[in-house]
């Protein structure tokens, strides 16, 4: 990520990629408990009235960390970590690697100052939309093995891991089932994409415009947590339905999904796990960009050498 037109070439391609799927996998080891919790929290459906079995299992992101830790184990935190490594390493590396290429596209080769927000904005949803067209099944196993909890006793889990739900989902449901909720994936993540990448190109451009500061951690970090923050207000309710319909086959579509969830649980539905979201997404963001950042710095050296 830059904030001026100056390193537009400073670095191939295969290095930006690299770096950017180091970084994102990095963040993804660190939060996917987070994540974890997240998703249970969204899948969790609202309690029938009168139905005194049914009270919410799972309350607060630390509610629901301490719940999944205490009845599956600590290491259930990290279920999905295999498929979500899969991802970070395509859809971090497409959605980071791409977005200043394309935004350098959009603005033209010839183009001098400031890129405008429009311009990332537009370069972060194609990115986003890009990417996760081609990681969508590493990002259904990764919700589907996160959303497993507690099973009865001699109840098999549904997966034994990351590669027998993809040949599992492949064998019972065909091969198109692995882009199942790609409609919803598509929107949320270019949306999110968008969000985090032109918020945090455009805090870092504001910023390093402040006298005394330059581009180092310090400016990183408050434009990793910009990042999060929209990334998570904007994007939440498309989130929502995106883990609801790739961890429930009930629903017919986008829209399906979408109407039966604001009729049943109500608008705030859309928000549900919004703190862990944040938690997550805002940690997630500052420990990539951090990390992108040095990463980036490490490549662009090591290039400049040889």
């Amino acid at each position: 990520m830059v904030a001026d037109s100056k390193a537009k070439s400073d670095i191939s391609f295969a290095g930006t990629f690299a770096s950017s799927a180091f970084a994102a996998s990095f963040a993804e080891i660190c939060t996917i408990p987070l994540d974890t919790a997240k998703v249970r929290l969204q899948l969790q459906k609202k309690a029938v009235a009168g139905d005194g079995l049914a009270l919410p299992k799972y309350r607060g992101m630390l509610g629901t960390v301490a719940t999944i830790a205490r009845e599956e184990g600590m290491a259930a935190l990290w279920k999905g970590i295999v498929p979500g490594l899969h991802r970070q390493c395509l859809f971090g590396g497409l959605r980071i690697g791409l977005y200043e290429p394309v935004k350098n596209f959009y603005v033209g080769k010839d183009f001098v100052g400031d890129v405008p927000l429009t311009k990332k904005i537009l370069a972060g949803l194609t990115t986003g939309a890009l990417g996760i067209m081609v990681a969508n099944p590493t990002d259904l196993v990764k919700v589907r093995l996160q959303a497993e909890g507690k099973l009865p006793p001699g109840v098999p889990r549904r997966y034994t891991g990351a590669l027998n739900a993809y040949s599992t989902i492949l064998r019972q449901e065909g091969f198109g089932a692995l882009w199942t909720g790609v409609g919803p994936n598509i929107a949320r993540n270019a949306i999110i994409n968008a969000a985090e990448l032109a918020s945090y190109d455009q805090v870092k451009q504001t910023i390093l415009k402040i006298p005394g500061f330059t581009d180092n951690v310090v400016t990183h970090l408050f434009a990793g947590l910009g990042a999060g923050f929209f990334a998570v207000c904007i994007g939440s309710p498309v989130d929502v339905v995106k883990s609801r319909m790739m961890g429930d086959s009930a629903y017919k579509s986008t829209l399906d999904c979408f109407i039966k969830t604001l009729k049943n649980d109500g608008p705030l539905a859309f928000y549900k796990g919004f703190l862990p979201n944040f938690g997550r997404l805002g940690s997630w963001n500052v420990i990539m960009f951090l990390t992108l950042e040095q990463a980036k710095k490490f490549v662009r050296n090591l290039e400049s050498s040889s």
